[in-house]
């Protein structure tokens, strides 16, 4: 069967797009013909990940099943959802769905070195309070630190929707400023564990991204991998 990569987006839209730019940019082909084809479902009108793992708002899980549905029924073999956060509901999502789903998690831990240092996890509150990274980096004995809560209210929480708004100036110069705060309590490596974060700091030309890994390009690489992988399509 012919892969096809499907991808769960509009969390946030331009997150999506960034994601699917980052494939392209992964894909070194000879013709246009040999890029990786893929299905785009970029419907924003999910609702807020942030608001529901507070307990206050919608759950997201029906709308993204709703995408997850659609993917399947056009034809998808893979599917990868740019949006860390939402990987809370990835056991839900991976057994609601024929094809199975890329982990973001896998896809990034996948990049780190032998010596990373200390790592600066530059995320949401949610994806804090779910743990998305921090168990797994522990338990390959990996030293974080994180912002504090005052730095997720002023800087990072602000700057992500920021970018999630357009407004990549604005947004890209509050993660700035929460990516230098882990660099002061000594941070090594930066992980880019927002879709929206790389965006934000690439937008602003940041200094720090030569040591920063971006989960939304790890998981592009994956994709990649996956579509070379097979045996019409062998690497380059």
């Amino acid at each position: 069967m012919q892969p096809l990569i499907g991808i769960l987006g509009g969390m946030g839209p331009l997150a999506a797009v960034d994601f699917t730019r980052k494939i392209l940019d992964e894909t070194i082909t000879a013709r246009e013909q040999e890029h990786v084809p893929v299905l785009l479902w970029n419907v924003p009108q999910i609702p807020d990940r942030q608001v529901a793992l507070s307990g206050i708002g919608e759950s997201p899980l029906p709308a993204m099943l709703q995408g997850i549905a659609v993917l399947n029924a056009a034809g998808a073999t893979r599917i990868a959802i740019p949006c860390n956060t939402a990987h809370y509901w990835f056991n839900e999502l991976a057994a609601a769905s024929a094809a199975p789903l890329f982990h973001i998690v896998d896809a990034t831990l996948a990049l780190i070195g032998d010596n990373p240092g200390t790592i600066g996890i530059l995320a949401t509150r949610g994806a804090f309070q779910a743990g998305i990274y921090q168990e797994r980096l522990a338990a390959l004995n990996l030293t974080c630190v994180i912002n504090t809560e005052q730095e997720l209210d002023q800087l990072f929480m602000p700057g992500c929707y920021a970018i999630k708004n357009g407004q990549l100036d604005r947004g890209g110069d509050l993660l700035q400023q929460a990516a230098e705060q882990l660099m002061v309590r000594g941070a090594d490596t930066l992980l880019l564990a927002c879709t929206e974060v790389g965006l934000g700091l690439e937008h602003v030309r940041s200094d720090l991204l030569p040591r920063a890994i971006d989960t939304n390009r790890a998981l592009a690489k994956t994709c990649v991998q996956y579509w070379r992988s097979h045996p019409a399509h062998p690497q380059p």
